[in-house]
């Protein structure tokens, strides 16, 4: 959930705090929301626990000598759907690869603090906001 669903939330509690009915309402979407949020963080733990096994046997390999050491990452990959198919999704892979690796070394060299004009920073919400039933 976004932080301005769950503002949306706070401010539908604090306008029908009188109406126990809309309440459970409520109460009931944040449990269901709540319950999808652990099984998407489950899945994606186990991925990346794959991934990271993937890649230490594939160290392991190299170590020892094999062959091909990669196949166990090409194995992974492969299972997920991530390996690029066409010399396109070769191409853009090294690409965001680069990319993500030039922005990861300027962020570590001096983090700047962002800031508007000479007041503090002000917060912003994006995103859809919820409705609930009256």
């Amino acid at each position: 959930m976004t932080r301005s669903e769950f503002d949306d939330i706070r401010a539908h509690i604090d306008a029908e705090a009188d109406h126990p009915g809309d309440l459970l309402r409520v109460a009931r979407s944040l449990l269901s929301d709540l319950e999808d949020a652990q099984a998407r963080e489950a899945m994606l733990r186990a991925q990346h626990l794959r991934l990271l096994t993937a890649a230490r046997a594939a160290a392991a390999a190299e170590a020892a000598g094999s062959a091909n050491p990669l196949s166990f990452i090409t194995e992974e990959l492969a299972r997920q759907g991530q390996l690029p198919a066409t010399e396109v999704e070769v191409d853009q892979i090294l690409l965001d690869v680069r990319t993500a690796t030039t922005l990861l070394a300027r962020l570590e060299q001096s983090p700047t603090p962002v800031t508007t004009g000479s007041g503090p920073r002000v917060r912003r919400c994006a995103g859809t906001s919820r409705s609930f039933p009256r």
